[in-house]
Formats: structure tokens, C-alpha cells, sequence
């Protein structure tokens, strides 16, 4: 009876602790933790965008149904992490010591933004009054995002103690040891402004948003030109923390010459320049390369830092190919005006006119406003379309070709690193970390990063159980299971391991090989016949003894 009557009780305990395991446990690292919270913060972004856009009559007054839906879906979307937070709350350290455990979660700060963020959806549906004020509050749910910013903020301070402030500044902007989670927020936060602030230069030009929201694109953009000059300066400033830019004007002159840092300059000083200088230039036209802020978007893609790394490794080919691209465009065009020029005197004028037809043509465009009509034009069209496919060609294949090798060479480097990490036989929690951030930079999968611990395991003479150094021994390899239904994999390992005896067999002193195996209480008769068939794919040996 007993245990009839605790069951559910112990059923509750189980679902709740799975609950927030899978969920809100952050210490787990192969949960769901990270993914819900980043789907929260999109959640909460999207609704601020969409509280911006509800006050522009031309977008929302056509869609107020879509806006409404949305809002619904955001609020059940809140309302569940509330009632699942509330749920877990004995189950949370920092609530499951108190005596009422939900209790002490509901008057928290948070949870108090999270019920307030969500309260005017409810009131407004069993109250018939104008709640149009309560509906401000859900700019609270701009506060949620602190549920992530305040624990981050500690641990940097935690793991900073001691430290400068320049270093401080330095580890917020750059990825070190001690950035911890904070530097990710605060690189989620400059994308964020940059995404923002693109899309008010875009929506800007068109005029029917721009009559209601000038002011706003106005305000819009003078904090994103703060955040991002307060960046530029936080990385000048605190340069000269990183090894290559040690001294401390040099340094930083340094630092400041880079393509990153030199596009960081650019995406603000149309805002400078247009604001001290209006009176005596006219520098509208500076405001289109706001759209160069899209660039610094460069800064958190490993894929376009492996395709800077290839332009500078390959610019000499690449300025072999380029060379002879010009020279067929100029030969064009001489061409073209030559053969031309008395036929269609009105769009063959000039050579420099010519180079628009000979570059559209050479790469396949043909726009059709410019077409020869004399017999030797066409037929000088005609080879230079097929000319353009390769030639134009050249410079992309090249490319591919170098980002291709460049990514093997970063696998390879990977693979470098594994190997030292495995000269202990274990891997450390802190140096998995390293691994899945480098794998991740490389875009590599689970899977494929598995076969690469599993090839440098093998190639290290490792077995296939390799424990964590603060894992109480606890195997991390996959073992025969894994081997089983991974035949690939299986077969790949046997090559390396073959190969690896065909190197022992050549590196080694035949006679002493010799004698060691001849005794049967050191081998197996099948290790003495495998032996035997290593030596015998050898040209020079010293055969066993039969």
C-alpha cells in the first residue's frame, strides 16, 4: 500500500528532474540548456522588433491579424517556461534549500519579470477594459535577457579576479581563457546592433516607412554609431594585451591597420564625418556605406577567416589570372571599336565605352543593350563568350581549390592538436571544450568529429576507452559497440593499425624481432603469423625460424 501511494509521488520526482536536467540544468553539457535559452532570447528580440513595428501604420494596420497571432504564440511560448520554471523550482540550487521551494521562485526578481512580462495578455482577456498602457509592460520582457546576463557577468568577474582592467576590457572583446560566457553575449550583442542597424538603413530608403519613423532612424542610428565606436575603442584600447601588439603606441597603430579594425573605423566615420563637416561638404552620399557595417560580421565566421587566410596565401596566382582577365577585356574592347565604332558610332564611341560590352561579354552576361551587328563583331563575340567561361573561370577555381586545401590544412592542425592532447592518454573536461570550439569553427559534425578522435586514438596506440581526467575513469570512447555499427570506421582503423605495424616491422632489428617471437611463451601462433606476413611483404629480411 505504501508503495501504491508513493509512486506518483516518486513518478513527479523523476519527471521534474528530468525536467530540468534537460532544460534549465546548465551544468550538464549535452542537454538542451543552451538551445532553450537561445530560443528565448530570439523570442524576446522578435517581440521587441515587433513592438517597433506596430507603430508603423503602413506595416502593422494590413497585418494587425499576424501581429496578433504572434503575439499569442509568444505568450504561450512564455507562459510555459514560467509554468516549467515554476515546476522545477525544488529542483533549482537556488530555491530547492528553502522550505517552500515555488514559493521562494515566485517572488524571486525574475520570475517576477517573467509572470509581469505576460500579465496584460490575461488581463486584458478576462477584464473588458482599456489596457492599453499594461501593454507597455511587455517591454519587460527585455528584462528577461538578464536571467543570462547577470550569472555570465559573475562568472567573468570570478574568473578576471585580480586581473587589469585593461586585460578585463581585452578578454570581453577577444576570445581568451577567461572571456567565459560573457564575451558570447557581448558578440551576440554587436551582431544583434548590426543586423539592427542595416536594416534601418534599408528600411530608411523607403519612403513610406521613413515619414513615420524619421526620428526613430535618426535616434536608431546615433546608439548603434555609440555602441560600435565604444567597441572600436575597447579593442584599440586593450590591444596591446595581445602578444603581436605589445607595445603600447606601435601596438595599437598596429591593431588599428587591420582589415577587422580598419572596417570597424569605416562602419562609424560617415556618422563623424557628415556631423562636423556638413557645412562644408555635402556628404549624404557617405551615408550608403553604413551598409559597410555588414562587414563586421566577418569577425564571427571562422569560414570567412579561412577565405581571408586563402586570398593572402594565393593573391600572386591570383594576380597572374586577374592580369590576363584585363588584358582580354582591353583587347575586346579594342576590337569591338575597331570593327564597330562606324556601324553603331552612338553605342561604340569610344574605347572606354567598348569595356562595358567586352566585360559583359567576356563573362557571360550579355545584357543585350550592346550587340555588334557586323559580321567580324558577332564573330569576335562569339569567341570571346567562349574564351570568357574559362577565363573568367580562373580566378574562382583558384579559390576553391585554395579554400579546399585550407580547410584539410586546418583538419590536420586539429588533428596536431589531438595528438598532443592525447599524450597523457586522457582528455580534460577544459580540453573537450577546446575540441568542440575548434570543431565547431570548422564546421565539422558530431560524427565527424568522432572519427577523428577515434583515428588520432588509434594512431597513438591508445585503446578505444579513453577516460576523462575528472571523470572518475569513465570511458569516453564508443568501445566494440560503436565499431559494430560504425563499419566504416572499423575499417579505416584497421588500415591505420596495419600501417603502423608495416612501420614497426621496417623500423626494428630484424634479429632481435626474431628472436622474441620465436619464443612461444611471448606470442600467440597467430601474432607469430602475422608477423611473418609483415616481414615477408619486406624486400631484405631475416625469415623466422619454422
Amino acid at each position: 500500500m505504501n508503495f501504491s501511494a508513493n509512486l506518483p509521488s516518486q513518478l513527479n520526482i523523476r519527471l521534474r528532474r528530468h525536467i530540468y536536467d534537460l532544460f534549465f540544468n546548465h551544468q550538464i553539457k549535452k542537454n538542451y540548456h543552451s538551445q532553450f535559452e537561445h530560443f528565448i532570447t530570439y523570442m524576446i528580440l522578435l517581440n521587441m522588433a515587433g513592438l517597433v513595428l506596430e507603430h508603423i501604420p503602413i506595416i502593422y494596420d494590413s497585418r494587425q491579424n499576424i501581429f496578433h497571432l504572434f503575439d499569442i504564440f509568444s505568450l504561450a511560448i512564455f507562459s510555459i517556461e514560467y509554468v516549467l520554471r515554476l515546476y522545477v523550482a525544488p529542483e533549482d540550487p537556488s530555491f530547492k534549500n528553502t522550505k517552500l521551494p515555488r514559493f521562494a521562485f515566485f517572488k524571486s526578481p525574475f520570475a517576477l519579470i517573467d509572470l509581469i512580462s505576460i500579465l496584460p495578455f490575461y488581463l486584458g482577456a478576462f477584464f473588458n477594459a482599456d489596457l492599453r498602457i499594461l501593454r507597455a509592460l511587455r517591454l519587460l520582457r527585455l528584462f528577461k535577457l538578464f536571467r543570462a546576463l547577470i550569472p555570465a557577468v559573475s562568472d567573468f568577474l570570478k574568473k578576471n579576479q585580480g586581473k587589469s582592467f585593461r586585460y578585463k576590457v581585452y578578454a570581453l572583446v577577444n576570445e581568451t581563457p577567461t572571456s567565459g560566457e560573457l564575451h558570447h553575449i557581448f558578440d551576440l550583442f554587436i551582431v544583434v546592433w548590426v543586423i539592427i542597424s542595416v536594416l534601418a538603413v534599408i528600411l530608411e530608403s523607403v519612403q513610406s516607412i521613413n515619414y513615420y519613423l524619421h526620428s526613430e532612424f535618426i535616434i536608431l542610428d546615433a546608439i548603434a554609431v555609440g555602441i560600435f565606436s565604444t567597441e572600436y575603442l575597447m579593442r584599440i584600447y586593450s590591444a596591446p594585451e595581445d602578444p603581436a601588439y605589445k607595445t603600447w603606441f606601435m601596438g595599437r597603430l598596429k591593431n588599428a591597420a587591420k582589415p577587422t579594425s580598419i572596417i570597424d573605423l569605416l562602419s562609424v566615420l560617415p556618422f563623424y564625418l557628415e556631423s562636423f563637416l556638413h557645412h562644408l561638404f555635402d556628404l549624404r552620399f557617405l551615408r550608403v556605406f553604413r551598409l559597410m557595417r555588414l562587414l563586421k560580421l566577418a569577425r564571427y565566421s571562422g569560414a570567412t577567416e579561412s577565405l581571408f587566410i586563402v586570398i593572402r596565401r594565393e593573391w600572386p596566382v591570383m594576380k597572374a589570372s586577374i592580369f590576363i582577365m584585363l588584358l582580354l577585356v582591353m583587347l575586346a574592347a579594342c576590337l569591338g571599336y575597331l570593327f564597330e565604332h562606324e556601324a553603331q558610332p552612338d553605342k561604340f564611341e569610344n574605347i572606354p565605352q567598348a569595356i562595358y560590352w567586352s566585360v559583359i561579354t567576356l563573362a557571360s552576361v550579355g545584357y543585350g543593350d550592346i550587340t555588334p551587328i557586323t559580321p567580324v563583331g558577332r564573330a569576335i563575340t562569339i569567341i570571346l563568350a567562349l574564351l570568357g567561361i574559362g577565363i573568367f573561370a580562373i580566378p574562382a577555381a583558384i579559390l576553391s581549390s585554395a579554400l579546399s586545401d585550407q580547410l584539410r590544412i586546418d583538419r590536420e592542425s586539429m588533428m596536431d592538436d589531438l595528438y598532443k592532447m592525447l599524450e597523457d592518454g586522457v582528455i580534460s573536461e577544459e580540453e573537450q571544450e577546446l575540441i568542440e570550439a575548434e570543431a565547431k569553427r570548422l564546421h565539422l559534425s558530431q560524427d565527424e568529429l568522432n572519427r577523428l578522435l577515434e583515428k588520432a586514438k588509434v594512431q597513438m596506440g591508445l585503446e578505444q576507452t579513453v577516460g576523462y581526467k575528472n571523470d572518475g575513469g569513465n570511458s569516453s570512447g564508443h568501445g566494440l559497440e560503436y565499431l559494430i555499427s560504425h563499419p566504416e570506421i572499423a575499417a579505416e582503423e584497421l588500415k591505420i593499425t596495419i600501417s603502423k605495424l608495416q612501420q614497426i616491422i621496417s623500423a626494428s632489428d630484424i634479429q632481435k624481432l626474431s628472436k622474441y617471437f620465436d619464443d612461444p611463451d611471448n606470442v600467440s601462433g597467430l601474432q607469430r603469423k602475422i608477423v611473418l606476413l609483415l616481414l615477408e611483404n619486406r624486400q631484405s629480411h631475416v625469415p623466422l625460424k619454422e
